[in-house]
């Protein structure tokens, strides 16, 4: 199963974009999980190496480079989620699995 996770300002609107996602994932017969959490334990988890890739939400976009130095030592995608695809509606949720598909 590949894993990825999605930081966000506080990992409450991300994880039911991340359980949508999921759930989408599954009904197409993919191994892929979203979970999501915060910038500050975002941090850690990607310290930990516990993902296979990182997302980092629109409204935490000031902190890309410094999750990207921390995933880089990982050598671990990490990428920046486009505001039309952190929407919890069938379109949103159909772009953020694509983005994920193209970098996990």
């Amino acid at each position: 199963m590949k894993r990825a996770l999605i930081i966000c300002a506080g990992g409450m609107s991300s994880s039911v974009i991340a359980k949508k996602t999921t759930e989408m994932f599954r009904d197409n017969g993919e191994d892929i999980e979203l979970n999501a959490t915060s910038q500050s334990q975002g941090t850690t988890a990607i310290a930990k190496d516990e993902y296979d890739l990182y997302l980092v939400s629109p409204q935490t976009k000031m902190y890309f480079d410094s999750l990207a130095k921390a995933a880089k030592k990982t050598n671990k995608p990490i990428v920046s989620i486009p505001p039309q695809a952190y929407v919890p509606i069938p379109m949103g949720i159909e772009k953020l699995a694509n983005l994920v598909k193209e970098n996990i």
